[in-house]
Order: C-alpha cells, then structure tokens, then sequence
C-alpha cells in the first residue's frame, strides 16, 4: 500500500492507496512546532483506526509547500514505517513542463494537481484549487504549465474581514440564498460565497480567452470546492482527492 501525504500550509491531508483505489483519508492540522515522533504517532494512530496495519505501508510519497515542517514529517515516515519516501521536487519526474522563470517557485502542490487533472481529464485544463490560497492552474494540452494565477483563500479571506473590522461576527460559509440581503450575517455570506464565485468566473473565462485553445476542461479540488463548484456553471468537474491522486501518478513514473 502507498502513503500519500500532502503537507500544506493549514492541513497535511494523508491518503491509503491500494493500487489506484483510495481506502482511506485524514487529515492533521499543520503544526511545525510538531516532532517526528509525534506526527508518526499520529498517523499511526489514524491507520489503526482505519484498520490498515503498519506493516501493510511499503511505500511512500510527500509533497509539501511548507519547508520547515518537512525534517519532521519525513524523519516520522522514515521511524515509524520504516521507508524512505519519494519527495515530490525539482528531478522528480512528473511530465509536466515549465515554462515560468524560476521553475523552483512553482509549489509541489499546483504540480501535482496538474498531474492528476491531465491524467484524469485530460488536456488543456484549468485547475481550480481552494487551499489556503486559491490558485487556478493553467496546462496545456501539451502538458504544458502555462499559467498560475494566485488569490487568498476563502477563509484566509473570511478571516481577514473579521480580525480587521470590531463589530462584524464570524459566521458560517453559506449561501444564504439572495443576493438581497437584509442582515448582516446573510450580508456576510453573500459577500464572501458570490464574490468568490464571481472571481472563479471571471478569472477561469479571462485564461480561456487568453489562452486561445478550444474545449478547455475545468477541474475544482479543494476544501470548499464544492460549495463553489455548486453554484456555477464555469466548473465543470469536482475532484475531492485530485492531489492524492496525483501523489500517486507521480509515484508511479519514478518508481
């Protein structure tokens, strides 16, 4: 079986593969001040749980957009499993070819999305990411990274508004169904859902004009990619898993 671990800025999202079946998946918030010990633990923990045995993990794969808590997460892979795992990163073969300036700037992650959008979907493709920031990735039908467009969050965004202004409440990320609102949580939640949904829009139709190729797929992946995904018709395709899937992939061409 193969440990897929994405380490990213809020969650580290880990997933069993059983050849390309997915048979389980959690997640740990992102603590660096966390020691190898502890993050093995951990994951041990969540496999037992899940009733997969230690003994059934024989190979694993990391990407990771935070450096600094890698020494730990890749010393607990290596304790506790007892594999070196395979570090997505500059050598490693993906398939995808760059065309930015500095290719060491481009995060594992958008890499690895782009992978798995390519294989699942083929190209081009438009991948839609809501992580911590919200990052819509461009490949051409020649595997091509031709574009990365970055913005913040929607709860990076969220949160923003409330640690900035005294009197406005935290409340939940939802539709409230108008756009005419009369409160302000249903203020709130309009501002936050329809504007990112109108950035989606916006962002997704000015890179197909731009790019000047037809029949461009857009693939969505995500924390609340769903709730996005749910309220426009310029997404065409949600994938919960897409970067686990693309772990695997990548695993499978270097292996």
């Amino acid at each position: 079986m193969l440990l897929a671990i994405d380490l990213g800025n809020t969650n580290i999202k880990c997933a069993i593969f059983d050849g390309k079946e997915i048979t389980a998946t959690f997640r740990l918030t992102t603590d660096k001040l966390r020691t190898s010990d502890e993050f093995g633990i951990s994951i041990r923990s969540l496999l037992e749980f899940d009733g997969i045995k230690i003994s059934d993990i024989d190979a694993a794969v990391i990407a990771s957009v935070v450096p600094n808590v890698m020494h730990s997460l890749n010393n607990a892979v290596k304790k506790f499993f007892n594999i070196e795992p395979l570090i997505v990163g500059p050598g490693t073969k993906t398939g995808i070819k760059l065309v930015k300036t500095n290719p060491n700037e481009v995060g594992s992650d958008r890499i690895v999305d782009g992978v798995a959008a390519l294989e699942m979907y083929g190209g081009p493709v438009i991948v839609v990411d809501y992580g911590t920031a919200t990052k819509f990735d461009y490949f051409s039908a020649d595997h091509v990274f031709e574009s990365a467009v970055t913005c913040p969050g929607i709860m990076l965004s969220a949160q923003s508004l409330w640690s900035g202004t005294a009197k406005l409440p935290q409340i939940e990320i939802t539709d409230p169904g108008s756009i005419m609102c009369k409160d302000t949580t249903t203020s709130l939640q309009a501002g936050i859902l329809y504007g990112h949904i109108g950035e989606a829009e916006y962002i997704i139709r000015r890179l197909k004009a731009e790019s000047k190729e037809e029949n461009i797929k857009v693939v969505a992946t995500g924390g609340l990619a769903s709730t996005i995904y749910s309220k426009t018709d310029e997404i065409e395709f949600l994938e919960p898993n897409l970067t686990m899937h693309g772990l695997r992939i990548i695993y499978e061409k270097n292996r």
